[in-house]
């Protein structure tokens, strides 16, 4: 027997032919095809039909099979889409005896056309056989590895209770009862109520000839009350030496490959752990509620916790699952009809709320989320941000979009500092910013991409030796200018640069340009100055990181000892232990080590005994300070002390008034930089101010 794939979609007979790979399949493009394979081959016995296909549809080849006799062996199966309900309806009162949805699940089709295959041959052996050879139809009957029935005659009313029915053993072990039971119950009572209705629309249309067969996936409730999943095929027969039409019904047990696609599709749609609803179900509802069209106000608040990742590296991670748990079973005593509660990222959660009055019920709603988390979240010093967005037109249609907004907004009212868990509402302030940060990406995308692209440059501030008042080195400050938005600082781009991990590519750009800078101080014969550069963690933890600066420093020319490398202090205390190797391997190149911005982390002097680096960088707070502090109150001067007996050389930031020079000289500081001094400046003015100042 031969199975005829009609599909206009090669790829689609493609896929289908090596799904059934183990029978002898044909191929058409086309109805016509179709036809002139089936009037040509008489071993055609299943045909899988595409609907919608130039020249001759689904549809027109449906009508011929049905309308001559010769193909009434012939049994078609047909292909539609997952909305094309009339389609199938259709399809099945013009002949077709089953139907699959594309797109095609390997299984189904599989089962499917193995149950259609086993039929033909069924009604084949029973044709050729059945007035000689009864027994043969009986052995195959009970013997058959799926359930089938056969009722020569049924009652009129809708319980679908046959009065004469043969069944299987199979089928009796597949729905858990007797013949005897199921005829007396009849079908519909054991049938599950969700299914009842569709199975008998489509009865009744088998019984009054609107269509032969049907096909559905349907549940038998058992005796004890459990569900049997069964994959049903029922359809007109016509038995020889009966007078009768009679019905057949084979039913495949689905049950084990039901509870893997209800396990996959809850795992799909929640959290593993808390069991809330995920992001992918959120989409999804977004997505549907905004085709539906806009009805009542709807708005998305999202409760941003991510500071708690910090106590997976205190406690670990089973301490922070835990304590997220307890927070979800505590959000969840919030949700009501219009409220439903997600776990849309790592320790975010988000309610989708629609019905709401106004702003104002948004705004208590969150008011009183963040009194109820804050008992919870003050003793681990965690705080968090709550974000709201409210859904129009405009933003409901880009679910993408709408929850990069509220990650966003979220995100900044963790930054409100008033209050432990900051409450924010997306706004035109937020959307400008936005638009800001994503200019700046873009540019800096594109500064990656292309080693020429001038845009971002580096300006030099110089830094003296205050016992020779001499300039002794610059330090290299990036900048970049953008022609929509302008100079943009560094203070703005460079986190920007870190959080997308551009800073690594940007990062080399920088590098090179100081090494050039450099490079040309030695040809200009100024070899003993230095270059300090601002480098970040990020660069400094790649694999690459030193053996990508040796090269560069090489392929320069300059020498390792005029370059100094700056970082700051929460940096080495994030990731001591590695820091501080890498750092040693590039102090034992000759490279300086800075601590930049020294006294605003975390981090001490007692620690920095142990750290390889050669030089500390006083913040410029410690230098305003002396403006308005007595000698005697300003601990600058401790500072620079310690530092001294720590083996340190120390530079002092943003220096600015001859107040503060002074003060720094009597204490023995040893560099200093800032506007009393130069503000950066551009390459050539920087090596003008160098002659000029050093009086070269």
């Amino acid at each position: 027997m031969k199975i005829l794939v009609v599909d206009d979609s090669a790829t689609d007979r493609v896929l289908i032919e090596r799904i059934l790979s183990e029978y002898d399949v044909l191929t058409a493009c086309d109805g016509v095809d179709a036809m002139k394979q089936i009037d040509a081959n008489n071993e055609i016995g299943l045909i899988i039909l595409d609907l919608n296909m130039p020249r001759m549809n689904g549809f027109e080849v449906l009508k011929v099979l049905k309308s001559e006799e010769k193909y009434e062996g012939i049994r078609t199966i047909i292909l539609t889409n997952y909305d094309e309900l009339d389609n199938e309806i259709k399809g099945l009162e013009l002949g077709a005896v089953d139907y699959i949805r594309k797109p095609i699940h390997l299984a189904s089709l599989k089962t499917r056309v193995g149950i259609h295959l086993e039929l033909i041959k069924i009604q084949r052996r029973l044709e050729q056989k059945l007035v000689e050879q009864r027994s043969t139809f009986d052995t195959i009957f009970n013997q058959a590895p799926i359930g089938i029935s056969i009722s020569y005659s049924s009652d009129s009313s809708d319980a679908i209770s046959d009065v004469d029915t043969q069944i299987n053993s199979m089928f009796e072990q597949i729905a858990g009862r007797t013949k005897e039971e199921m005829i007396e119950l009849g079908w519909a009572n054991i049938t599950h109520p969700e299914d009842l209705e569709k199975d008998l629309e489509y009865y009744r249309k088998l019984k009054s000839g609107e269509i032969e067969s049907y096909a559905m996936e349907k549940r038998f409730v058992r005796p004890d009350g459990s569900i049997v999943w069964v994959e049903m095929t029922v359809a007109s027969l016509k038995l020889m030496g009966e007078s009768e039409i009679a019905h057949i019904a084979l039913l495949k047990d689905i049950t084990r490959r039901k509870a893997i696609e209800e396990n996959l599709k809850y795992s799909y749609e929640h959290d593993s752990w808390t069991g809330l609803y995920n992001r992918n179900y959120m989409e999804n509802l977004l997505e549907s509620d905004s085709r539906r069209g806009f009805h009542e106000k709807r708005a998305v608040v999202s409760i941003n916790l991510s500071a708690m990742q910090s106590l997976t590296t205190t406690y670990g991670f089973h301490y922070t699952q835990e304590l997220n748990k307890k927070i979800a079973d505590i959000l969840g005593q919030y949700c009501n009809g219009g409220r439903v509660l997600f776990n849309i990222y790592e320790n975010r959660f988000a309610f989708y709320i629609k019905g709401y009055e106004d702003k104002n019920e948004l705004t208590e709603f969150s008011e009183e989320i963040a009194k109820t988390l804050e008992p919870l979240l003050i003793p681990e010093r965690i705080s968090g941000g709550i974000g709201i967005v409210e859904i129009d037109e405009e933003n409901g249609r880009d679910v993408d979009g709408l929850l990069k907004k509220l990650l966003i907004t979220s995100e900044r009212a963790i930054d409100i500092d008033n209050r432990e868990i900051g409450i924010c509402f997306y706004d035109a302030a937020i959307e400008e910013q936005m638009v800001r940060e994503q200019e700046i990406k873009r540019a800096l995308t594109e500064i990656a991409a292309d080693e020429s692209y001038s845009r971002l440059f580096l300006q030099y501030q110089p830094i003296i030796e205050l016992k020779t008042d001499v300039i002794i080195g610059f330090e290299a400050l990036s900048r970049l200018n953008i022609d929509k938005l302008g100079l943009i600082p560094p203070l703005e781009f460079i986190p920007i640069a870190e959080k997308t991990k551009l800073i690594v590519p940007i990062g080399r750009r920088i590098m090179l340009q100081a090494f050039r800078f450099l490079k040309r101080l030695n040809d200009l014969g100024y070899s003993s100055i230095g270059v300090s550069i601002n480098v970040s963690a990020i660069q400094i933890l790649r694999d690459d990181f030193t053996s990508s600066l040796f090269r560069m420093i090489e392929d320069a020319r300059v020498h390792p000892e005029k370059i100094c490398i700056e970082i700051t202090e929460s940096v080495v205390a994030s990731n001591y232990e590695e820091m501080n190797r890498i750092l040693g391997k590039l102090s034992d190149s000759g490279i300086h080590i800075a601590i930049d911005d020294f006294g605003t982390g975390y981090s001490s002097l007692a620690r920095e005994r142990d750290l390889n680096v050669n030089c500390l960088k006083i913040d410029k707070s410690f230098i305003n300070r002396l403006m308005y502090l007595k000698s005697e109150e300003a601990i600058t001067s401790d500072i620079i002390s310690m530092a001294h007996k720590l083996g340190h050389c120390v530079v002092a930031e943003g220096v600015e008034y001859q107040k503060q020079r002074e003060y720094l000289e009597r204490w023995g500081c040893d560099k200093i930089q800032g506007y009393l001094i130069s503000k950066p400046l551009n390459e050539e003015a920087a090596i003008e101010f160098l002659k000029t100042y050093n009086h070269w």
